[in-house]
């Protein structure tokens, strides 16, 4: 059984669309999203610094782009189930048919411009825990009024809060912890510092007609598979201040007998989380146009 994973903010590097627009037809449909969206996607996946990138604003619709495009230059694929990690689940809806690829962009441009504007509001950021045990280390971090913002599984936790509250970690880590590495990320999601970006995404969701998934939907909140079309949009709007249990979608996989896992580009991370704890599961990242053979061998050999 094939899981179609997509990755979520962090992953993007500078220059890493530039492969995928020379693909056939590529080019033009990243234009034509670029337009409905009113930003320059092939720009800021080709030619754009890091700093340019990490913007929220930018990062999250160049992220489900590059997820879409890849996913379409595999051509037909019958996962037998999606999941995203945070921005990653728009990626998830559209793959699943729950949104369109225009929906899909709409809604995750608007939450790109809202996280970036609560994230404004106050100074935040998130921090990675290498090391330790999550029942020692949870506790720690809501000493220190920091939020557990993604449980990823395999023991790594990636704490949010303020500014202060982050160097307060650093200085004070959980037994256990080995280092604590500072996020490439502009605020703390999926805390209750993303509340007034909640506001704002239940308006746009108004305005979009979901479709219930075709295949085994995964939530970010709990784990669970979800079965609603307005119910996975229902959590998309929420989950921007909540955290993300990635660590519960690996233990649904588990349950749905997942054999694979293909993550869309710009994968590596979450095959490296799922080489920790989906042992025996066959992996593999989609980084340039370079792996697409490996790929379509692999769904090939899993998908139902």
């Amino acid at each position: 059984m094939l899981v179609l994973v997509a990755p979520g903010q962090g992953s993007q590097t500078p220059g890493f669309l530039t492969e995928w627009l020379e693909l056939p037809g590529a080019a033009d449909r990243v234009a034509a999203w670029s337009d409905a969206i009113g930003l320059d996607l092939a720009h800021y996946g080709t030619k754009a610094d890091a700093d340019e990138i990490r913007d929220t604003a930018v990062a999250q619709p160049l992220l489900v782009a590059a997820g879409l495009l890849s996913a379409s230059a595999l051509g037909d694929i019958d996962p037998g189930a999606v999941a995203g990690h945070s921005v990653g689940e728009i990626t998830a809806a559209a793959l699943s048919g729950v949104l369109d690829d225009a929906a899909a962009l709409s809604l995750v441009r608007k939450r790109g411009l809202a996280m970036a504007d609560a994230a404004a509001i106050t100074e935040t950021g998130m921090a990675a825990l290498l090391g330790g045990d999550p029942e020692v280390t949870v506790p720690h971090l809501e000493k220190l009024g920091l939020t557990p913002a993604n449980v990823n599984g395999g023991g790594q936790i990636v704490a949010a809060g303020t500014m202060e509250q982050i160097a307060a970690l650093e200085a004070d880590k959980p037994e256990g912890v080995r280092r604590v590495v500072p996020l490439k990320v502009a605020g703390a999601f999926h805390t209750h510092h993303m509340g007034p970006a909640v506001e704002t995404l239940a308006e746009a969701a108004k305005a979009l007609a979901p479709a219930d998934p075709k295949v085994a939907y995964v939530s970010n909140k709990d784990g669970r598979a979800v079965a609603s079309g307005a119910e996975v949009l229902e959590r998309l709007v929420g989950q921007v201040a909540n955290p993300v249990r990635w660590d519960l979608c690996m233990e649904t996989f588990k349950e749905l007998g997942v054999t694979a896992l293909l993550e869309l580009c710009p994968g590596g991370t979450l095959t490296g989380l799922a080489k920790r704890a989906l042992p025996g599961v066959k992996t593999l990242a989609l980084k340039t146009p370079a792996d697409l053979d490996a790929a379509r061998e692999l769904v090939a050999e899993h998908a139902a």
